[in-house]
């Protein structure tokens, strides 16, 4: 299983080139902390899915002694793997840069990925191939452009929910979080198993 995760690195080390002047660019920008560590993270788990969809690796994988829960699992373990990868990159080119950023800014981002991957991963396995990658990452960008209007309608509006988190501890508040996206992360596993194990390729 490992060895597919390792699959991932290899097939995209060309791409990894690119990935750098692309972090670069939001860290010169004056992009949020969180968000260059959200951005970062999403780089290399899909483009693989982009390379997988053109090349229908699918197809090569089925044929190897792998069991597809295995697949999966590299899939959801690597996005993690990925993610933690990114992340120290992405720290260490903000240090180059004299750019500040705090913890906080690291768990916002690696937490909005998780949920990305989560709502994000099962679509791979219900779509057919083809410009779903595209889809995706269309849709985060979208997502990312309107989340401030959203989040400041929130916080004028509805004064109830925004009070609510307010009132409790840092703690609280990360460990909530925390907990909420360990269980959407989970059952989006399940979900891609289940779908995938029924795949017929």
């Amino acid at each position: 299983m490992f060895n597919l995760i390792r699959r991932d690195i290899i097939i995209q080390k060309n791409q990894l080139f690119i990935f750098i002047p692309f972090i670069l660019f939001f860290i010169i920008m004056g992009a949020q902390p969180a968000f260059t560590f959200l951005v970062a993270s999403i780089f290399i788990p899909f483009n693989a899915f982009g390379y997988d969809e053109k090349a229908e690796t699918n197809i090569l994988l089925n044929s190897l002694p792998y069991k597809r829960t295995e697949i999966i699992a590299s899939r959801y373990l690597g996005a993690i793997v990925y993610m933690l990868l990114s992340i120290g990159l992405t720290s260490v080119a903000l240090f180059a840069f004299n750019k500040t950023f705090t913890m906080t800014d690291v768990v916002i981002g690696s937490g909005l990925f998780l949920l990305f991957v989560a709502l994000t991963f099962p679509l791979f396995h219900i779509f057919k191939p083809g410009y779903i990658t595209t889809v995706v990452l269309i849709s985060f960008i979208l997502l990312s452009w309107i989340a401030g209007p959203v989040v400041s309608f929130i916080s004028n509006h509805l004064t109830g929910i925004t009070e609510f988190f307010a009132s409790l501890s840092t703690p609280s508040l990360y460990m909530g979080a925390t907990l909420i996206v360990i269980i959407i992360y989970a059952l989006s596993w399940g979900i891609s198993t289940v779908i995938y194990e029924r795949k017929v390729f």
